[in-house]
């Protein structure tokens, strides 16, 4: 009667979900509608409240609405402002409601397999909630449990941004988001199967085994099923607390060129990119290395789109518009006039700037902090002079982690040679070695075929 009860209480509470996010959704219907027949309308205040709606929940909208606030102008920049500011700030599931959850996954003797289980979540965010244990010989563990009706939830909110994008799109074609949406819901769904999240540790310490800066979860897979990640547990501080206490530029320094070896090595080397780099999914070391935390949001690149960044990069640098006109191919970018290609082209200049100059600097020189949001609506602004484009797929988390990372590096003020950390990692770069490192590695650790691959 008790799992009756419960599963009547996850409906109504998906209608009271569908309810709030409908409501919101359709809020920023009217106020379009209404612009569109030359009504001014108030979006900052309106964004105010869709963030305020959105916040409270745990889910996918809410880590969606964080990664669209990164694209620039996948939303109109009143929305993606507040947006940006979401957190996982739902309370987590109660000791007795956990209690019933670890039972479902591992059995009625669970208790029997750790010597101790915490009842407080260690943490909490968007899909699930970790819990701090220890097995009997002394390891530390992180059991990260899977929140309930998830799959469902993730349907229901991706109906959701399907209307939102629709009706952004209605007033502002600049951007297509049909190949955005395909790659948020398939990765949002990936995100659900806690087995693969294992096989990304396993992929991720294999990539990482030669750099000891980094520090990756091991997976533990007798006590991990699809809805439960049991991991060992890392020591580490929160990049917030690390700044709070003024550390030193070398201490800066240290934690920068770790983040930068803990996300590019595996791009550059593999063509795999961890595709949320919020500050909440890493820790900074006692010794200034960084521990690197879920590994939901992971994508694996065709070798040709690696060559394709990295030529677009040498295309920008030479000014050689025939290489570059290639690399978007390559990149999957269609329809692609020369005054397209001249506006992104724009946005190309302010990603690979620091790494064309060669010299220890900062990742931004210049101290405006909307400096990019004015890059960004320049490049709108071009896009739909030019009649809009439609960005591929494997643009989305290869953006979101150029842009998150670089806020990281600005708020670490860290002073380095980027140009010369790139240059070591593309020399020698060969698309066909790539290609091998990355089958081998994905056969080593087991990592099943990404959702949607034919």
């Amino acid at each position: 009667m008790a799992e009756k009860n419960f599963s009547r209480g996850s409906v109504f509470g998906e209608l009271r979900r569908f309810a709030r996010t409908s409501g919101a959704v359709g809020g920023i219907a009217a106020r379009i509608a209404g612009e569109r027949i030359g009504l001014k309308t108030d979006r900052a205040a309106h964004a105010d409240d869709l963030r305020a709606v959105l916040g409270g929940l745990k889910g996918p909208l809410m880590k969606v609405a964080q990664l669209l606030s990164t694209i620039p102008d996948a939303l109109p920049p009143e929305y993606a402002a507040e947006l940006a500011q979401l957190q996982a700030n739902a309370p987590p599931m109660g000791w007795s409601f956990v209690r019933r959850r670890m039972t479902s996954e591992l059995g009625p003797d669970w208790p029997g397999k750790f010597a101790q289980f915490g009842h407080e979540a260690a943490a909490a965010a968007s899909l699930g909630q970790v819990h701090r244990a220890r097995l009997a010989d002394g390891t530390d563990l992180a059991c990260k449990l899977q929140y309930p009706d998830m799959p469902s939830t993730v349907e229901a909110d991706l109906r959701q941004l399907r209307v939102a994008m629709s009706i952004y799109h209605r007033m502002d074609n600049a951007i297509q988001h049909d190949e955005i949406y395909k790659e948020l819901s398939e990765r949002l769904r990936e995100e659900l199967d806690y087995r693969r999240e294992a096989a990304h540790l396993r992929l991720y310490r294999l990539m990482l085994a030669d750099h000891p800066q980094v520090s990756v979860p091991e997976p533990f897979e007798a006590l991990s099923t699809g809805r439960l990640l049991t991991m060992r547990w890392l020591d580490g501080q929160s990049l917030s607390a690390r700044l709070a206490e003024d550390p030193s530029p070398d201490s800066r320094n240290a934690i920068a060129r770790a983040l930068f070896t803990g996300w590019y090595v595996p791009l550059y080397r593999y063509g795999v990119v961890h595709g949320d780099p919020h500050m909440g999914n890493f820790q900074v070391r006692a010794d200034d290395g960084l521990n690197l935390l879920d590994f939901g949001a992971i994508r694996i690149f065709p070798p040709r789109f690696i060559r394709g960044v990295i030529d677009l990069f040498c295309a920008i640098r030479d000014s050689d518009d025939e290489r570059a006109h290639q690399a978007y191919l390559d990149w999957g970018f269609t329809d692609l006039s020369r005054e397209k290609m001249d506006v992104l082209n724009e946005w190309g200049r302010f990603l690979y700037e620091p790494l064309l100059d060669d010299r220890v600097r900062r990742i931004q020189e210049n101290d405006d902090p909307q400096f990019g949001r004015a890059v960004a609506e320049k490049v709108h602004a071009g896009l739909k002079r030019t009649g809009g484009i439609k960005p591929p797929r494997e643009f989305v988390l290869m953006d979101r982690s150029a842009i998150g990372l670089g806020s990281t590096f600005l708020r670490l003020r860290a002073e380095l040679n980027w140009s010369r950390m790139f240059h070591e990692l593309i020399e020698g770069f060969d698309e066909a070695e790539l290609a091998a490192r990355q089958t081998a590695a994905l056969a080593a650790a087991q990592v099943p075929p990404p959702l949607g691959a034919t």
